[in-house]
């Protein structure tokens, strides 16, 4: 992340600021791994620490339905169930103790505020449009936009159409770019795939300065808890720092290509802790006169693989939908579909876009997952 100025803030931290009605402003520490990690100053008209109630909480915790999965499988994202509210819609399909990972289609704005008090979350939007709002600014985002929100952001989301659908990680631990594509500066580097100008930082909002009852449904320990508030959340005049939310479109990711096959890392996107989050995009394919542009069969011994297909026609799988998850588990081999080695050779470019994330620890697989589950996918591989 890059240092980020918005609104009106004090020349020196920590220090008395005032209104041009000679009140006080209230400046807020808003930063994760205590105050060792990245951090930004918010300064509020009113104390953000009003609580009016607490809620008894309500748990959400994904139901698991398969602990030790070593099986192949494919999930049918067409097939999951959209829902009005927009918590209620996030339907996780596969866990384990350093994130979550599914699917989101909601077909309402949220009439409340949101805050998850203990993950980063990644929202990828496959389709759709809205604003994400948050007490530090709005981000528009449209189809293609990863938007990347640090753990405690309190924001709404308003959606333009009902047919909006996410994919959507949340994360134990924080959600970076590349620790090899930034220098001792924090500088991303020029053999990066993107650069700062590609990350979009939230537009700065007039603060909302309202006294009454606001809901901020806050997410903890796989419980949501509703607490009412006094003074509207959003009522930031001013902040920097280097932690916020941002945008950042797939369609920016510059590929890395070569002569021959480039293995998966080049398509790294972001990186947290015990996993990796990359970006296949539309690219040319390798240029070596005998390439072959399918990948070759793996054994990602140390890691699950899950593929989420969000645009294009896809060469080294056959009969995949836009929507669906593949999950290749760490240990067992995988590789292209019979016929899809040999319908790549002297193709020149893939038009084809994904997300995938590598976990270093296995995934559990949740009853929502064998809801849209494909039973066939495990035996693909089998030549006729």
């Amino acid at each position: 992340m890059r240092y980020h100025q918005s609104g009106n803030i004090p020349q020196k931290r920590h220090t008395i600021f005032k209104s041009p009605e000679d009140k006080f402003y209230y400046e807020q520490l808003f930063g994760t791994e205590g105050f060792h990690g990245i951090s930004s100053l918010l300064y509020h008209i009113h104390r953000p620490t009003q609580i009016k109630s607490i809620g008894e909480p309500k748990d959400v915790a994904p139901k698991i339905a398969v602990e030790k999965n070593v099986t192949p499988r494919m999930f049918k994202g067409m097939n999951v169930t959209p829902e009005d509210d927009f918590m209620d819609s996030r339907k996780f399909l596969m866990v384990n103790n350093d994130l979550k990972m599914g699917l989101s289609k909601p077909r309402k704005s949220m009439d409340y505020f949101y805050k998850n008090a203990e993950c980063d979350e990644l929202l990828y939007a496959h389709s759709g449009s809205g604003i994400l709002k948050t007490f530090v600014g709005n981000l528009e985002f449209s189809v293609g936009d990863y938007l990347i929100i640090p753990r405690g952001t309190i924001y709404q989301v308003e959606l333009h159409s009902d047919d909006t659908v996410f994919f959507v990680v949340e994360s134990h631990s924080p959600i970076y770019t590349p620790k090899r594509y930034r220098n001792e500066f924090g500088q991303l580097l020029e053999h990066s795939p993107f650069c700062e100008r590609d990350i979009i930082a939230p537009t700065f909002v007039e603060p909302k300065d309202e006294k009454g009852e606001f809901l901020i449904k806050v997410k903890k320990e796989n419980q949501i808890t509703d607490f009412i508030y006094a003074t509207h959340p959003f009522d930031v005049v001013g902040w920097d720092g280097y932690f916020y939310p941002y945008k950042f479109n797939i369609k920016n990711f510059e590929p890395i290509t070569g002569r021959i096959h480039q293995p998966p890392p080049v398509h790294q996107t972001f990186e947290a802790h015990n996993f990796v989050v990359c970006s296949f995009c539309a690219r040319m394919y390798d240029y070596h006169p005998m390439a072959i542009p399918a990948p070759y069969n793996h054994s990602n011994i140390d890691s699950d693989e899950v593929l989420f297909y969000t645009e294009g026609d896809f060469m080294s799988r056959n009969h995949i939908d836009l929507m669906d998850f593949t999950l290749h588990p760490g240990g067992i081999v995988h590789g292209p579909h019979p016929g899809a080695m040999e319908r790549s050779i002297g193709k020149k470019f893939t038009e084809e876009y994904a997300v995938m994330v590598d976990p270093f620890r296995p995934l559990k697989i949740t009853e929502e997952a064998l809801k849209v589950e494909d039973p066939s996918y495990k035996t693909s591989w089998l030549e006729e």
